[in-house]
């Protein structure tokens, strides 16, 4: 739905999220408009199928931007260890020590361009070091490995090791960690757009219809619950997901299954 929304926000309708008339403004669900009508007069319908691109975009941007800092110098972290190791490890400490939500916020606000790069960039900022973390502990394991000692014996060279023998021996529980953490990427743009720092209008995603809903609840809640029940459908399927990454990636709970 998010790669070709146009696919689905025609089912009811002409399928247009722009195709706006301030005469239905906030009007309940209708025959041929099966989540109502936005503020703007919009079909509801055709906005929630648009919102999900932006909201995957950045899920998937967010995802693979964290996973390569993370594989990167968390490698270099276990790897190397000594004065690299210190060095990485404290600027992880750093982020640790720091609320997340307030640096992202401060970020966003002192940015004119909200789109999806730029908030995809402040959550890989600050989303990087827990799977860097991860992929230290596993390298680590990994390196004090026989073979590896096996491969420094017949003169391979420290790049051959890293990309031939460590990282693919490592990479299994970050990979296991990154599935899990898609949900969160979902729900933290969801939750930045919400109070006002993320997306903004006239880009269309969950967060924005969100945090459009929250002036009209009383009388409009279906602006609420419908991007709302997208969004929690999406964000639990890619919890799923992840679940189902770490059963294939770690051969003790498939024995214990």
């Amino acid at each position: 739905m998010a790669a070709a929304p146009q696919a689905f926000a025609g089912w009811f309708a002409d399928g247009d999220p722009r195709r706006c008339d301030l005469a239905s403004s906030g009007l309940p669900p209708a025959p041929g408009h099966p989540f109502g009508f936005d503020i703007q007069g919009c079909d509801l319908y055709a906005n929630v199928v648009y919102g999900a691109r932006s909201s995957v975009l950045i899920a998937v941007l967010v995802t693979a931007g964290m996973l390569v800092v993370a594989v990167v110098l968390g490698g270099l972290a276990g790897y190397f260890r000594g004065w690299v190791d210190a060095l990485i490890s404290r600027v992880m400490d750093v982020f640790f020590g720091f609320p997340a939500l307030v640096g992202m916020i401060v970020i966003l606000q002192t940015l004119s361009t909200h789109n999806e790069l730029t908030v995809s960039a402040v959550l890989i900022l600050f989303g990087w070091p827990a799977l860097a973390r991860v992929m230290r502990g596993s390298v680590l394991a990994t390196a004090g490995c026989e073979y590896i000692a096996a491969a420094r014996g017949v003169g391979a060279g420290t790049p051959r090791i890293l990309l031939r023998h460590v990282l693919p021996n490592s990479i299994g529980p970050v990979a296991v960690l990154t599935g899990l953490n898609v949900g969160g990427v979902i729900a933290s743009e969801s939750a930045l757009t919400f109070l006002g720092v993320g997306l903004q209008t006239p880009a269309i995603s969950w967060g924005v219809q969100l945090n459009t809903a929250q002036q009209y609840f009383t009388s409009a809640p279906h602006l609420l619950v419908f991007p709302s029940v997208f969004l929690t459908v999406t964000v639990l399927s890619f919890v799923l997901l992840g679940d189902a990454l770490r059963d294939a990636f770690d051969p003790r709970l498939r024995q214990v299954m």
